[in-house]
């Protein structure tokens, strides 16, 4: 059997992860096609205090791989904060969706009430079930870093749309 925090995860962090993979492609075509320098695309922001879009895109990747491994009752796997380019990045979203795909509904049992503790970049620990962290942290925060990568990318030319930031479904 399915469950409710499976199904709103896995399919929706595949989803929007093979978008951003998508939407990578086009930026690494486009600054090839107008010879700009990658890194150009892969350090710019949307605004000074904001991340980059590598960052954006490491950031996606890790609340998806984050999220789903906690509600699945398992370890967090680490992956090291090391991409300097568009094939990094590429790489990274190949792993962080064989891991959620590595993942079963059967995990998910019982992760509504599960609870879950972060400590999001900060000393304060949070405390949450497994429903209120996908629906009230976990997702809006996926969705926050996935959609900011794409703003970068169409902020700076890239010509992209609604279809690509929502990926095949």
């Amino acid at each position: 059997m399915t469950t409710a925090l499976y199904t709103a995860s896995i399919p929706v962090f595949t989803q929007l992860l093979g978008g951003l993979s998508a939407v990578l492609t086009k930026a690494e075509a486009h600054a090839q096609a107008r010879s700009i320098e990658p890194n150009a695309l892969l350090q710019a922001r949307l605004y000074p205090d904001m991340f980059p879009l590598l960052r954006q895109a490491r950031v996606a990747c890790d609340f998806a791989k984050s999220v789903a491994a906690r509600l699945a009752g398992v370890e967090v796997p680490n992956f090291e904060d090391d991409e300097q380019t568009f094939a990094d990045l590429q790489a990274r979203i190949a792993k962080t969706l064989a891991f959620i795909a590595s993942l079963t509904p059967a995990q998910f049992e019982g992760s509504e009430t599960r609870e879950i503790v972060t400590q999001a970049g900060t000393p304060k620990e949070k405390r949450f079930s497994g429903q209120s962290y996908l629906l009230s942290y976990g997702l809006p925060h996926f969705f926050f870093h996935v959609s900011t990568a794409y703003g970068i990318l169409r902020h700076n030319g890239v010509e992209v749309g609604k279809k690509d930031y929502i990926g095949v479904y």
